[in-house]
């Protein structure tokens, strides 16, 4: 059976393909258009992804989109009903958004890729979330968790997840926090309150929190109430998003909390208000790591399983997540590689195959590379275009001579194999460097990242050596995986690891397993035989405001513009002309 899962229309479009159970495919539409965070219809994405299954639309037995429309509809209209007259400027708007494309999914498909109506069908949105976590995980029987801004109505959901022995699967979402209460909401309005853009720069007050105290946590944790059912009401007088307003925050919030800051001035920590807003990103932070671990806990008593799977954009808080998992009693936690709305197309896919067609489980791939791959032919024709001469080389030689460049000082973009689907590199489209001087990130936040000094670099370790650096909790190496969990560097190492280590003595760190990027795995080691500390710096390959590369020519491109030394696509490497001092001896 060959299905198509398609996510678009609201943020990081997407799609995915799975042929008889197993995906073979997945991209975001962002890394083909080049436009980031691109909510479009994903027609490139499909079409690749098509190419890549060999198969002509005619030949797809499903499409399913990761929610239903008339159920968002019906939420976008009640909402603006509810809060009239105050929603009658933005009513319009939402009408003609929501009436131009997005409620008229079904005939954009049908037209887009002549599919028949029939094969069409439509996954709730955080079925879709749910999907994505527990299928992709190696868990047979576990609790679930998703939480984001808002589906349809649901912006919180707990279940359940079975795959019996006949590989039979079950997947029951048990009880949902309904809009406009939601913990993603809540999060995203101090995004907008803290400068920051609501749906990308939720990273950053994350980043933030590390560097303030949580005075504001009584405030928040009033305004974010607990119910004595375990869920979260918010206090709506503190906000505008429920109204359609421009801002998500309204009047007396401000008033609570002073000012927001506006998006282009830029944070001094040393400055009163620069503090503020420190202390304000670690409020809401601890308030949302308190709410997220009180609901793990009560979820894990109810279930008594041992695995918790979390999905939605929420799980892409490392911080609250290593929370979980040390406090809530739960022994494994699973979150995908793209626990947001692109991993939607996959999950819907999943759902679809598992649930809705009720055909037997199958183990998914255990790795988040689902994209295209670089060409190293493409990148030797753009360099000698521009005049700079490409080298070939390949294994154990390309592994020395990077380790080496490394060592020296150098600053390297790394392309290898597909791309990595959701929002962060996990080896295959990375910038990579030294870990041990500050002044290297220094000079990669300002040369290269060109972003706000306070946000942390993620240091990359061999699986089989991060105990040695990091404090990992019991469960920590899986939740290292797809780098998704915050953990203590520990003190013996943060001087020589200081690229990677936060303010608070954190790092977001990558586990790499041999087995799922041996390539990866193979330069660390590499590096490690070198300098004696087998731990790179890994950031995404990307300049700010741009997404990740995908092809060849983008990697150029970012070289180009960019302070990055050496460029590596496959086999072909492309370098600067300047030789950088050698680092110090750091082992």
């Amino acid at each position: 059976m060959r299905i198509l899962g398609i996510s678009a229309h609201y943020h990081d479009s997407a799609a995915a393909l799975v042929v008889d159970g197993v995906p073979v495919c997945a991209v975001q539409e962002e890394r083909l258009s080049r436009r980031k965070n691109d909510a479009a219809f994903p027609l490139a994405a499909v079409e690749w992804c098509l190419e890549q299954g060999g198969l002509e639309p005619g030949q797809l037995d499903a499409v399913v989109f990761y929610e239903k429309p008339m159920l968002k509809f019906e939420r976008i209209l009640t909402t603006a009903l509810r809060s009239f007259p105050r929603s009658w400027r933005s009513f319009p708007r939402a009408m003609q958004n929501t009436l131009g494309s997005k409620l008229w999914v079904k005939g954009i498909i049908a037209s887009q890729l002549g599919v028949r109506g029939d094969r069409i069908l439509f996954c709730e949105h955080h079925q879709s979330h749910a999907a994505a976590a527990f299928f992709t995980s190696p868990s047979r029987n576990a609790a679930i968790l998703t939480a984001d801004g808002v589906g349809e109505w649901a912006t919180l959901t707990v279940g359940r997840g079975e795959i019996d022995q006949g590989g039979r699967a079950s997947l029951r979402l048990l009880r949902e926090l309904r809009f406009p209460h939601s913990l993603g909401m809540l999060y995203s309005t101090f995004t907008a309150y803290l400068g920051f853009p609501v749906n990308e720069g939720e990273y950053k007050v994350m980043g933030l929190a590390s560097y303030g105290t949580p005075r504001y946590a009584d405030l928040i944790g009033r305004i974010a109430r607990r119910t004595a059912d375990g869920g979260v009401a918010l206090d709506l007088s503190y906000f505008d998003f429920h109204q359609g307003a421009r801002r998500s925050f309204s009047r007396k919030l401000v008033e609570a909390l002073g000012p927001p800051r506006d998006a282009w001035d830029p944070i001094d920590l040393q400055s009163v208000e620069g503090q503020r807003f420190a202390d304000v990103a670690a409020s809401v932070q601890r308030v949302l790591e308190e709410i997220l671990v009180d609901l793990a806990r009560r979820l894990r008593l109810e279930t008594g399983v041992d695995d918790l799977c979390l999905g939605g954009g929420v799980a892409l808080n490392g911080v609250a997540n290593a929370r979980i998992l040390r406090e809530s009693g739960f022994q494994n936690l699973y979150v995908p590689c793209a626990p947001g709305d692109a991993g939607c197309a996959l999950g819907a896919a999943l759902f679809a195959d598992r649930v809705h067609f009720a055909r037997p489980h199958r183990a998914v791939p255990d790795h988040p590379y689902w994209g295209p791959a670089p060409d190293a032919d493409e990148l030797a024709r753009v360099a000698a275009e521009d005049g700079l001469s490409t080298q070939r080389a390949s294994g154990g030689e390309l592994l020395e001579r990077v380790a080496a460049e490394l060592l020296r000082g150098q600053i390297v973009g790394w392309m290898q194999g597909p791309c990595e689907l959701g929002p962060r590199a996990l080896g295959n489209r990375s910038i990579l460097a030294a870990p041990h001087q500050v002044e290297m990130r220094d000079r990669l936040n300002r040369s290269i990242k060109f972003r706000e000094e306070f946000r942390p670099f993620a240091p990359a370790v061999p699986l089989e050596h991060a105990d040695r650096y990091f404090e990992l909790p019991p469960g920590g190496a899986r939740l290292g995986r797809f780098m998704s969990g915050v953990f203590e560097v520990r003190r013996e190492w943060r001087e020589k690891l200081a690229a990677v280590t936060h303010a608070d003595g954190t790092a977001r760190v990558q586990t790499v397993e041999k087995q799922m990027a041996p390539l990866f795995h193979a330069l660390l080691e590499a590096y490690g035989a070198r300098s004696g500390m087998p731990v790179l710096l890994n950031t995404s390959f990307n300049l700010a405001g741009e997404p990740i590369v995908n092809r060849a020519v983008e990697g150029y491109s970012t070289f180009r513009r960019s302070g990055i030394d050496l460029l590596v696509a496959g086999d072909a490497l492309v370098a600067k002309r300047r030789a950088p001092e050698a680092l110090a001896e750091v082992a």
